[in-house]
């Protein structure tokens, strides 16, 4: 009989801290719900994070974890994986710990396509360690740490994970418990890595940074919600549309200036070629919506089932032995 899972069944006795209003809420009640859809069992699943507000994750989840040392969370998650691919495997981290120290770790993971889903929760600061800019912050941000403004261009995560030959990259906006679940849902079903960029607000050190993008008298006229098949169509009247002029984008008014229905395009998350995918990533709400959704879910073989099989290969060639055997295999000599 097929095991039915209730969000409650993921949630673990310790009490949750995170500051009153914070973002991590949204996606940790996300988590749950996508977790009981899934209805992967508890003991077969496992929640990795390195440093960081985000990264407390585990604690709350009634399923295997580790809270590892800063940075390294894709690198132990990588290591859980292979080591027992049966396991299903999430990473919790943040623009800070994932993008900076952990940077290196996150575009090898990526590159690999190793099947974990990476939860990178960006709130464009360093929240733990009390308010210092961090690699996704704007250009010209005051913070602890750039108390003049930053002088340095931001890490875009799109970019970096297509960069990476991400095949699977999706974003959502940490109050959002209506899709975020669904999203973290496909995340978990792609086979191999799957980052989710999610929207997520400090309400101490950062409040209000996405506030022109997601709050409520913005939010359908800043971004728009992809759906695999769909018109890119989005706006309070759901009158407006993404076309494509030349190489780039173009938000318009669909019924003005000639645009109908028809030059609207239809997203295809499943397309190989990562050119539109990341153009759709990249749109930053300024003259063009930010895109939520998943955005890009292209199947390549995963990291993992590939090390299964390469085991499997070499032990059909050489058969296992015990230590003794292996020791004493090859050159070999005694001394009396």
């Amino acid at each position: 009989m097929e095991q039915i899972y209730q969000p409650k069944d993921f949630k673990s006795s310790q009490l949750v801290r995170w500051c009153p209003g914070c973002g991590d809420y949204g996606v940790l009640n996300s988590l749950f719900k996508a977790m009981a859809d899934l209805g992967v069992a508890p003991h077969n699943t496992a929640v990795i994070s390195g440093i960081g507000c985000s990264s407390r994750l585990p604690y709350y989840t009634n399923t295997y974890g580790f809270h590892t040392i800063h940075g390294r969370g894709a690198a132990v998650a990588t290591g859980v994986k292979v080591a027992n691919p049966a396991l299903s495997v999430w990473l919790a981290t943040g623009d800070g710990d994932c993008l900076a120290i952990g940077g290196n770790h996150f575009i090898h993971a990526v590159r690999r396509n190793v099947d974990i889903n990476i939860l990178l929760m960006n709130n464009k600061i360093y929240g733990l360690t009390k308010g210092q800019y961090s690699p996704t912050s704007d250009r010209g941000f005051v913070s602890k740490s750039s108390p003049y403004g930053t002088i340095e261009d931001p890490f875009r995560p799109a970019e970096l994970a297509l960069g990476s030959r991400g095949r699977f990259f999706a974003r959502t906006i940490d109050a959002d418990v209506k899709n975020s679940p669904e999203i973290l849902k496909a995340a978990a079903q792609h086979k191999g890595t799957s980052v989710v960029e999610i929207i997520l607000n400090c309400v101490i050190f950062n409040d209000g940074i996405h506030e022109n993008i997601v709050s409520r008298e913005n939010r359908s006229d800043k971004t728009i919600f992809l759906r695999h098949g769909e018109k890119m169509i989005f706006g309070k009247d759901s009158n407006k549309g993404i076309v494509q002029e030349g190489f780039n984008l173009k938000a318009v008014v669909i019924g003005e200036n000639g645009y109908t229905l028809d030059d609207v395009l239809t997203h295809s998350e499943t397309t190989s070629d990562p050119t539109l995918h990341l153009k759709l990533a990249l749109m930053d709400g300024v003259e063009l919506p930010v895109a939520l959704g998943v955005i890009r879910n292209v199947e390549a073989p995963a990291y993992d089932e590939e090390i299964e099989k390469q085991i499997e290969k070499i032990q059909a060639q050489k058969p296992a032995r015990t230590l003794r055997e292996f020791l004493m295999s090859g050159d070999i000599w005694e001394i009396k």
